[in-house]
């Protein structure tokens, strides 16, 4: 059982960094990591395996963070500040018919499985992501990590739906952008 505590101890860093990011608040979010990390130690014996262990406590830590989520969002929204980029930011993008300008088009990603599996590349996601502002970066999470639907996320955020859609646009413009510049036009492929 000390050898489970040591490599859980070595994920808390990394779970508490996702947990902020979602939770906003540092007591809470320490307290999601406490209880995965004690639900990982309590159901220790019924680890198969079958994933890594790290995958498996972020899993545990996922549904407690769900679980705060909404619960906080039958609660009255207090703070609805948003650190969004203008609604234009990405218009030199694209032309008039909603084309890609030539100079501006993707950059050829490769074999993208392949640099899902590339630890480096986490690495890298995590700073792009880390680079987009405060809000973007956690909406962009709950629905493509958490997996929450644009009305749980509406609720939790206190945004409407299209706003919801343009925050997720944002973020996956900011993120490809990053991503081209950092990773994909480096070579490491």
């Amino acid at each position: 059982m000390s050898g489970v505590w040591a490599q859980l101890d070595g994920f808390r860093d990394g779970m508490l960094r996702f947990a902020l990011l979602q939770l906003r608040n540092r007591s809470v979010a320490e307290d999601a990591v406490q209880e995965a990390m004690l639900a990982a130690l309590e159901g220790a014996q019924r680890f198969d395996s079958r994933s890594q262990l790290k995958t498996w406590v972020f899993s545990i830590l996922k549904h407690k963070i769900i679980d705060i989520i909404r619960q906080r969002s039958r609660e009255p929204l207090l703070d609805c500040a948003t650190d969004e980029l203008p609604e234009d930011a990405f218009d030199p993008l694209f032309s008039e018919r909603g084309h890609w300008q030539k100079a501006e088009r993707p950059s050829d990603w490769g074999n993208p499985e392949k640099s899902l599996e590339n630890t480096r590349f986490w690495t890298v996601f995590e700073a792009c992501l880390d680079h987009l502002p405060e809000n973007t970066a956690r909406i962009f999470m709950m629905r493509e990590f958490l997996g929450l639907d644009t009305e749980e996320i509406c609720k939790a955020v206190g945004i409407t739906p299209t706003n919801c859609w343009v925050v997720l646009h944002r973020a996956r413009m900011g993120l490809r952008l990053c991503l081209e510049e950092t990773w994909f036009d480096t070579g490491r492929k």
